[in-house]
């Protein structure tokens, strides 16, 4: 089963991500794919299993609009799954992420033109796709600060971050990442936050759609 929807689980309706949460854990062998938007950025949310945690079962991929709304580049994904043959996961095996380049739209006589921003496991070294390495990636956001501003650029569809993202931004960002259902301060307890996770949450509730 691949699912598509709107607003992303970790955001805005706590008791429906709450639930949702846990149809993604009771069919982790079904559910092969999440696919969100909504928040007009490139991002992604984990899901882990209730009992523990820390065993990474799915990844909500959140795609990044079209549309240039906070004053960003318009942008597309293109997912590459596993084939349709016998047997198939039908996993996400990479993905690649396209904008149009505003600024150079924008100069008399050029012609719009669409070019792919990133693909996603060259741009963060990653071997697979699969949920462990989403896990993996954020761990390495922690302590790798140059893969961490490349990930907030990219987040940002190509176009130069309004303002930096250290400390208490980066922390906020990184518990969003891992909390596929809403409003939970036991997945970021990992993250080894500085700040309290109600700090944390009211600094990226600033962001949110709701």
């Amino acid at each position: 089963v691949h699912i598509i929807g709107h607003i992303p689980p970790g955001h805005c309706l706590r008791s429906w991500s709450w639930n949702y949460y846990r149809i993604v854990n009771r069919f982790e062998g079904t559910i092969a794919a999440q696919f969100f938007g909504h928040t007009h950025v490139d991002e992604f949310e984990m899901f882990y299993d209730e009992e523990t945690l820390t065993r990474p079962v799915s990844v909500a991929f959140v795609a990044p609009s079209v549309t240039t709304y906070i004053n960003l580049n318009p942008g597309y994904r293109v997912y590459e799954l596993d084939g349709a043959y016998p047997g198939s996961s039908h996993a996400v095996l990479d993905h690649e992420t396209f904008i149009l380049n505003l600024t150079e739209a924008n100069v008399p006589g050029a012609k719009p033109r669409w070019q792919r921003l990133y693909r996603a496991r060259e741009a963060y070294g990653m071997p697979s796709a699969f949920p462990a390495d989403w896990d993996q990636l954020i761990r390495r956001f922690q302590d790798d600060e140059s893969l961490f501003q490349r990930f907030w650029y990219l987040f940002h569809k190509g176009h130069p971050p309004r303002e930096p993202c250290h400390e208490a931004c980066k922390a906020a960002l990184l518990c969003s990442l891992r909390t596929g259902r809403s409003v939970d301060p036991g997945l970021c307890h990992v993250l080894r936050p500085a700040l309290p996770f109600a700090q944390i949450q009211e600094l990226w509730r600033q962001r949110q759609l709701c």
